[in-house]
């Protein structure tokens, strides 16, 4: 289990996967022409979108994980056209990266983590690196946001996941995630 500094990580993580699987749960309303439709954003549409930080998320949890996906990561900008198929996606990498997350200490969040690239290796820290990944991860997910308010599907609160006082919007996010809100919180909140 995550100790030390690692555990921030691993609430990130947490509210990573929980994020999405609000957003996700939106998403799984739209139509299928929502979906693919053209908006403006980054990204023209709420899969190419999707489906950037999926990729993105493929490669970064990859090199976490001591792998060498590098590039092909990218290998197909869109990997996951039909919204079932991402979102079974999505999920599974959210999982790894929780499971990574929860395995870190201070010695794990200070290793060198090689990614590599098309042209070398980059070598930075693992905290580095996931804070990197969570920054893309919340920026990308945000336009998404967005681009759903433009569509008949309300975009869900994503800002409810940290504060004590907000358990209550959140229980039945938890409960969908099989987790319980004390477990979420072990270690940060000393117990």
């Amino acid at each position: 289990m995550a100790t030390g500094a690692a555990l921030y990580f691993l609430a990130m993580a947490r509210n990573n996967a929980w994020a999405n699987h609000r957003l996700l749960k939106a998403c799984a309303a739209l139509s299928p022409a929502e979906f693919v439709a053209e908006r403006t954003s980054f990204f023209p549409s709420i899969v190419e979108t999707y489906n950037h930080i999926l990729v993105v998320d493929w490669f970064y949890v990859d090199a976490l994980e001591g792998g060498t996906l590098g590039p092909k990561a990218w290998e197909s900008e869109v990997p996951f056209p039909n919204f079932t198929d991402f979102e079974k996606a999505q999920r599974a990498v959210d999982q790894r990266l929780i499971a990574l997350c929860d395995r870190l200490d201070d010695g794990g969040l200070a290793k060198d983590i090689r990614m590599h690239r098309e042209t070398h290796v980059q070598i930075d820290r693992a905290d580095r690196v996931l804070l990197h990944l969570f920054e893309h991860q919340i920026h990308h997910r945000g336009q998404v946001h967005a681009m759903m308010a433009g569509s008949a599907v309300k975009p869900p609160q994503l800002d409810e996941f940290f504060c004590a006082g907000d358990s209550k919007f959140r229980g039945a996010d938890f409960a969908e995630l099989g987790w319980r809100e004390e477990g979420v919180w072990q270690g940060l909140d000393g117990r």
